[in-house]
């Protein structure tokens, strides 16, 4: 696919890139490159191929949520810098 200098700088623009005139051909063979490889993977067969969502058939395993009561909240707390309320106390991070 063909990639004109006007449609360079327009994607420039849009992506507010300053080029210098000598980088304009550099950018037009790399979009081409990439347009062109997008186009093979396009019209790349695939008919009679089963439909793949995943390399493995494995199914994500979900656990019931229970609460647990934990019983020595001490030794948890014991390296905390601040504890409030059997909670550990941290710095505000939003004004």
């Amino acid at each position: 696919m063909q990639v004109s200098k006007e449609e360079i700088l327009h994607i420039a623009n849009l992506a507010y890139l300053n080029l210098e005139e000598n980088e304009i051909d550099k950018y037009i063979l790399h979009l081409q490159d990439i347009l062109n490889f997008a186009n093979i993977v396009n019209n790349a067969p695939v008919d009679n191929l089963d439909i793949t969502i995943g390399a493995h058939e494995s199914k994500n395993v979900f656990r019931k949520d229970e609460i647990k009561i934990f019983e020595d909240t001490q030794s948890l707390l014991q390296n905390a810098k601040e504890t409030d309320q059997n909670m550990f106390k941290i710095p505000k991070v939003i004004n």
